[in-house]
């Protein structure tokens, strides 16, 4: 007995939503690990965000509806950008969505409202922090563009199940294109999901803070909003890693034990990759922000040099 295709889709986007949270409670609790610290349980996020939920959103008299209804649009956005990328199974029927350059177009938008909403309010750290997070991203996309042709090309579509597909039918095969592309779209997610060494998530400091300075205004339920896209978008990075790169494990069929079987080899994956970035995050300490266009450089001729790699060592033979 196979499931409904469409009930997937849905169940797919809503462990989006209840599992990046649980993500970050891993890193977490492995960085506390790795440092000699008892730390929180991994079920930490979720008691944040439900105590932020119970709170009352305060705002600042000079905030226009803009400021209370970015929370709401960077959520969503993040959100729909999270459940076009395949997690347990392929050519779900939102597979029509799953376009890399659609998938590009949703982060900007939240993106977009993210840094107008760190303006609005006109403090200074609002905008240090919008300035700063524009900076990165006009020096993460291009980079993030060219690991996303890399892999277009190689399997002639943008679609992400078409990518997947491709990669699967192909079997484990060493391509030096795929290699630099993945290590190309590692720094990007580094950089936009506001990790070490590019920022850092645990700090409120004035000459470290990217994303928390946007942020700074917002309390209660638009916060909780905030916080949670943000743990959305990381999960989406790791599955865009995970799943791209190295897709076995994924139902390419909707019976059972498929679905059970891809949950669990994500859920590994995930895991792993946690585990590396908690590691990276001990041993690596933050860099200086003028450092950070030098960091997103090096992605950029990754991305650079995986096309390259592509067009002269598989097109040209």
């Amino acid at each position: 007995m196979t499931a409904s295709p469409w009930m997937l889709a849905g169940l797919q986007a809503l462990l989006y939503a209840l599992l990046a949270p649980l993500l970050v409670g891993c890193i977490r609790r492995m960085k506390a690990l790795l440092q000699n610290r008892r730390g929180a349980s991994v079920l930490q996020p979720y008691r944040d965000l439900y105590k932020l939920m119970g709170k009352e959103a305060r705002v600042a008299h000079t905030a226009s509806p803009l400021f209370r209804a970015a929370p709401y649009v960077v959520f969503t956005a993040t959100w729909l950008a999270a459940a076009s990328v395949p997690l347990i199974a392929v050519n779900l029927p939102t597979a029509m969505l799953a376009d890399l350059i659609v998938l590009v177009g949703l982060l900007a938008l939240a993106r977009f409202f993210l840094a107008l909403a760190g303006m609005d309010t006109g403090t200074a750290f609002g905008g240090m922090g919008a300035s700063r997070e524009m900076l990165v991203s006009a020096l993460a996309e291009p980079a993030m563009l060219l690991a996303v042709f890399t892999l277009a090309m190689t399997a002639h579509s943008t679609n992400l199940s078409s990518v997947i597909d491709s990669q699967l039918a192909a079997g484990l095969v060493l391509r030096p294109s795929f290699l630099f592309a993945l290590g190309a779209l590692m720094l990007v997610a580094v950089a936009e999901t506001g990790r070490i060494p590019v920022d850092n998530p645990a700090t409120h400091l004035e000459l470290t803070m990217i994303h928390e300075a946007m942020i700074l205004e917002y309390s209660g339920r638009h916060l909780a909003l905030m916080e949670w896209a943000a743990q959305i978008k990381l999960m989406l990075y790791g599955v865009l890693i995970v799943n791209v790169f190295l897709p076995w494990g994924i139902a390419q069929d909707f019976a059972p034990e498929a679905l059970a079987a891809g949950l669990g080899a994500v859920v590994l994956k995930l895991l792993a990759l946690a585990a590396l970035l908690a590691v990276a995050e001990t041993v690596l300490a933050k860099m200086r922000l003028f450092r950070v266009p030098a960091f997103l450089n090096l992605a950029l001729l990754l991305g650079l040099l995986g096309l390259l790699s592509h067009v002269i060592l598989e097109v040209g033979t």
